[in-house]
């Protein structure tokens, strides 16, 4: 199929943005971001913004623990935050290589992800849409771990081959999320290793496991390749700091790995289940950590257990 004229222009639009923040300096990306997303949640309509969507998504995932001007303020350091995360991802190849990462990073977990990289097993790094999961994975190209790296598809072709070389710039391949089963496969039994994000509604079908106390559909896929080709999983991601543009150049990172979950350490009947819910929990407990950064617009609960919406539906 044939390119459409929306795609061009979607695709220029794009690369002029690109332009003017390469042209940045950083702490001058990082206020520009700021105000677009005081504009985006003060001014855009909010069933534009999704902010319904939002709202009704920390309300499940904290119920009482926000008050209302609470939950706003997520709301809006989330849109800062994913302007952030643009930004970053822009200006990345630039600002972030072997000889600038020490002062741009600090590690929490490193032990645990050491001995899982250095086991010379292959490896499944799992995140959700959390902090700026492109640095993290950024950085293990950096490291000299390169993964096959598991992306939805966009819309335009354009735009995803932008992404896709910005990908590879680190090392990595990109792999699409449909269509792609087969090659993920083909470079696990080669020994390689994959990164994907784990947090999204599986559907009817998903295996039902608690995120923040309420039953969410999630993908077993990633247990079943964890057992068949003996992975740990590392469940990491990169939550940005606090900025202090005095003495650096750029946004820092805390660079979590929370669990490495070992298919050959397991202790129950089921283990599709264990690892399901355990890989679950610690993506839980990394966006407890920094809730504005984690991506709220998504219906993380939108299916439900047949029992309960059978249940919904003759009440």
């Amino acid at each position: 199929m044939g390119l459409a004229w929306r795609h061009w222009l979607e695709y220029v639009a794009f690369r002029l943005v690109v332009c003017f923040i390469e042209c940045l300096p950083s702490r001058t990306a990082a206020r520009c971001a700021e105000n677009l997303a005081a504009f985006v949640h003060s001014l855009v309509p909010r069933p534009w913004t999704r902010y319904d969507v939002a709202a009704d998504n920390l309300r499940k995932a904290f119920g009482d623990e926000l008050t209302r001007a609470e939950l706003d303020r997520i709301i809006y350091r989330m849109w800062a935050h994913l302007f952030r995360t643009v930004v970053e991802v822009v200006q990345s190849p630039r600002k972030l290589h072997l000889s600038s990462y020490r002062r741009l990073v600090e590690f929490h977990g490193i032990e645990l992800t050491n001995e899982a990289l250095l086991s010379g097993r292959r490896v499944l790094l799992l995140g959700g849409h959390f902090g700026n999961w492109e640095i993290g994975i950024a950085l293990m190209g950096l490291w000299g771990f390169p993964m096959g790296v598991v992306a939805r598809e966009m819309d335009n072709p354009l735009l995803d081959h932008w992404f896709r070389r910005y990908r590879e710039f680190y090392g990595h391949r990109q792999m699409f999320k449909r269509g792609g089963y087969d090659d993920m496969l083909k470079l696990l039994q080669r020994g390689g290793s994959l990164a994907l994000l784990g947090d999204q509604d599986a559907g009817p079908r998903g295996l039902f496991v608690d995120f923040f106390a309420r039953p969410a559909s999630t993908f077993k896929s990633i247990a079943l390749l964890s057992l068949e080709y003996d992975a740990p999983i590392i469940v990491g991601c990169a939550i940005r700091q606090d900025d202090n543009f005095d003495d650096r150049t750029w946004s820092k990172f805390a660079l979590w790995c929370d669990e490495v979950i070992d298919p050959r350490r397991l202790t129950s009947n089921d283990p599709v289940r264990e690892i399901t819910q355990r890989y679950t929990a610690a993506l839980e407990r990394l966006i407890r950590r920094a809730p504005e950064q984690y991506f709220w617009l998504h219906r993380r609960w939108k299916s439900e257990p047949q029992k309960r919406a059978a249940l919904r539906k003759a009440g």
